[in-house]
């Protein structure tokens, strides 16, 4: 074990800032009740997505190994997963987006190990394991899809987010684990909802993070595939919503053609969808995502990238047309017609060459900030970067030279050149000067005497991103994994009827014929008028037996209890229906 979890090949290769988030699945936490609200919903989802989800999804349950009677073992799952390149982990429910995405990244899939409430049945807006182990897991069984899902998490982890982002995601997983929590006054989960919903229509332009996050919601998580006519399901928030899978099918959901529109179509996490996109083939998904990452201040950078990483207020990136990567908090940048010619850190900051530290250029060497003028010289058409030896020498920029640069823009640097850095090409991509002033105009923007000032070299800004170049310059383990969020002190009457449907659990799988069936029936109609589903798991086992006089008088029962409670009517019918279909 390994930060109180299992790992293996895949997950070695995790960075820290990600195994923060990990945390064991405690396989024995889960009740009976928790097991049955599982053996529910897959037994419903097998039956009815045999027939309307893609062909993918019943052959990934098979190579996954996932059950349809027990919940998922991580530890198992993982041995199965690691022969088709992947693995699995459980993590602390909602996570940031840029980490959920990242682990995608490394061939891994998040499970959040909870499970949903028997109120929740249908739908959770919370991440739990019948979402993340029912739906996510076994789609990436297709090798077309598992490669898209990994090159989405590559691309998306440098999508650049907003402040605003983070606050929404704050508001999400609130309301996520509230609504889950038993007991949570219902004006406290009304409270979070109106929260939300103010929050995502005053969200202002949206950030590449929010464009991506709709691409993954309407691809990743309610995703169609194969004609507007005749769509089949892959999207594992519908393969994973009893309720949904069968409403995505009606002709009450709008189905789109799936182009990059996607991306500015946002959504509602606590509503069903009222319109779904339709891929016509895995491979579409990835021509559309390239699509996207092309409109990326990834693939742009420039001035509009630059802006997005001050905007973002984390820490983002740069690389210059040299290769060289700056990485820190960005806060000011000077442009000139467009273009940018000056730029700012602060806070610690790290200087990078194809994703890896610089030797003595680490945040222990910019702990205040970075900033540099970027751009051609005046008057000079060749820029530094593109000088050969002897230009160097005729424009008297080497070793021992007191220079004056000035800049396109006004920029203006005038100090002793101490050294010069190269790249592999053997362009300049630094340059170290002593008794520094760095002015724009009559601005003083940067001065030193004897503290050596490190300029970076680069025509241009090619690229802008999220996160560090380099994921070892920056300590980002900041989280702390909760305890289990359900956790909570049990009466004694609930302790019972968890004992109840053990005792079912039990008999169904042979491990204890002794239980009297009819026995925990009178108990559940005496104690326990509100729980219906060990009623049904009786039903299941009288129809088996061909007990016709005890189905029957479960069957009144439950008629009962519809009258009481008409929301579970449905659920009531479908497991009742199921039972009967099987036999």
């Amino acid at each position: 074990m390994r930060n109180n979890y299992q790992s293996n090949p895949i997950l070695d290769k995790l960075p820290e800032h990600l195994r923060q988030f990990i945390k064991p699945q405690n396989y024995d936490d889960y009740s009976a009740i928790d097991q049955a609200v599982w053996r529910y919903v897959m037994r419903k989802n097998v039956d009815y997505l045999g027939r309307v989800a893609h062909s993918s999804y019943l052959n990934g349950l098979k190579k996954t190994g996932i059950s349809i009677d027990n919940i998922p073992n991580m530890y198992g799952m993982n041995r199965i997963l690691q022969e088709i390149g992947w693995a699995a982990v459980a993590v602390d429910g909602f996570i940031p987006p840029s980490a959920f995405m990242e682990f995608q990244a490394y061939n891994v899939l998040v499970i959040a190990s909870d499970i949903r409430q028997l109120e929740n049945i249908e739908y959770t807006p919370a991440p739990d394991i019948i979402h993340e182990g029912a739906g996510h897991a076994p789609i990436i069984a297709n090798p077309e899809y598992a490669e898209y899902l990994r090159r989405f998490g590559e691309i998306g982890c440098k999508a650049i987010s907003s402040k605003k982002d983070y606050e929404l995601y704050e508001a999400v997983r609130h309301l996520s684990i509230i609504k889950e929590a038993p007991n949570t006054p219902e004006n406290e989960i009304k409270i979070a909802e109106s929260k939300i919903e103010t929050l995502q229509q005053n969200m202002g332009e949206p950030s590449e993070m929010a464009l991506i996050r709709n691409l993954h919601w309407w691809t990743v998580e309610y995703g169609l595939i194969g004609t507007i006519e005749n769509p089949k399901i892959y999207g594992a928030g519908l393969l994973s919503s009893i309720g949904e899978s069968a409403w995505c099918m009606t002709n009450e959901v709008k189905k789109i053609p799936y182009s990059k529109i996607a991306a500015h179509t946002t959504f509602d996490i606590t509503k069903p969808q009222p319109q779904l996109f339709v891929t016509p083939d895995f491979s579409f998904l990835s021509q559309v995502l390239e699509e996207f990452a092309n409109t990326m201040a990834l693939r742009t950078g420039g001035w509009e990238g630059l802006k997005k990483l001050i905007d973002s207020q984390g820490i983002g990136t740069i690389e210059l047309s040299t290769g060289l990567q700056v990485s820190g908090n960005f806060t000011n940048v000077i442009a000139n017609n467009g273009n940018p010619i000056f730029f700012q850190t602060s806070g610690p900051t790290a200087l990078s060459y194809r994703n890896q530290e610089l030797v003595g250029q680490g945040t222990n060497q910019h702990p205040h900030g970075f900033g540099s003028p970027i751009g051609k010289l005046k008057g000079i058409n060749i820029a530094i970067e593109n000088m050969s030896p002897r230009d160097l020498k005729a424009y008297t920029i080497f070793e021992g030279e007191i220079v004056v640069l000035e800049f396109e823009g006004g920029i203006k640097v005038k100090g002793k050149i101490i050294t010069g850095t190269r790249n592999l090409q053997g362009e300049i991509i630094l340059i170290t000067l002593k008794n520094c002033v760095v002015s724009y105009f009559e601005e003083i923007l940067f001065q030193s005497e004897e503290d050596l000032y490190n300029m970076a070299i680069g025509e241009k800004v090619v690229s802008a991103f999220h996160g560090p170049a380099d994921l070892s310059s920056f300590n980002r383990v900041t989280h702390e994994v909760t305890s289990t969020k359900h956790r909570i002190d049990k009466t004694p009457k609930q302790i019972k009827l968890e004992e109840l449907y053990q005792q079912v659990r039990d008999y169904r799988e042979g491990k204890n014929k002794t239980i009297s069936r009819n026995k925990v029936f009178k108990e559940i109609q005496e104690n326990y008028s509100n729980d219906w589903l060990l009623s049904v798991e009786l039903y299941e086992l009288a129809m088996k037996s061909k007990n016709i006089e005890f189905a029957d008088s479960i069957t009144t029962y439950l008629e009962q209890v519809k009258l009481d409670n008409p929301k579970i009517g449905m659920l009531i019918d479908n497991g009742l229906h199921l039972a009967k279909k099987r036999q």
